[in-house]
C-alpha cells in the first residue's frame, strides 16, 4: 500500500514538473495535480492496456513509438475530465508524457517492491557427501 502511495506522489510530482517546464501544460493547484495523478493512474490501469492491445500492430510497426502517442492521448483524456488541468494541444501532451514517463521511471527505480517472506533461490547448490556416501 505504501508503494502505491509513493508512486501516486511521484506521478503528482511529475505532473507538476511537466507543468513547470512546459508552457503548454497548466495545473491550477496541488489538489488538481493529485486528482490528475489519480485519474491518470485509473486510466492507465483500465483503458490503456485495451488500447495497447488494439493498436499492437501499429506499435510494432513504429517500433514502440506509437505507445508514446497513446500515452499523450491518455494525458489529453485526463485533462478533459480534470478541471484545472489544461493542455494546449497534442504536442504539449506528447512532451508532457515524455517528462512524466522519464520522471516516473527514474523515481520508481528507487522505490522497492516488498518481497514478502519468500526467500530467493541460491545461485549455486552446495552439496556435501556424508559419511554414508550420499549427497546432502
Amino acid at each position: 500500500m505504501l508503494v502505491l502511495l509513493i508512486r501516486w506522489l511521484v506521478i503528482t510530482a511529475a505532473i507538476l514538473l511537466s507543468s513547470t517546464i512546459l508552457p503548454g501544460i497548466h495545473v491550477a493547484s496541488l489538489t488538481t495535480a493529485v486528482i490528475a495523478a489519480a485519474v491518470l493512474g485509473i486510466v492507465n490501469t483500465f483503458l490503456r492496456p485495451v488500447l495497447l492491445i488494439l493498436t499492437l500492430p501499429l506499435t510494432i510497426l513504429t517500433l514502440g513509438i506509437f505507445a508514446f502517442v497513446l500515452n499523450a492521448l491518455m494525458l489529453l483524456l485526463v485533462a478533459y475530465f480534470v478541471p484545472g488541468l489544461e493542455i494546449d494541444g497534442f504536442f504539449w501532451a506528447f512532451l508532457g508524457t515524455l517528462i512524466i514517463s522519464l520522471t516516473s521511471w527514474i523515481a520508481n527505480r528507487f522505490v522497492q517492491q516488498p518481497r514478502g517472506n519468500s526467500r530467493q533461490k541460491p545461485d549455486v547448490i552446495d552439496l556435501e557427501r556424508g559419511d554414508d556416501g550420499k549427497w546432502r
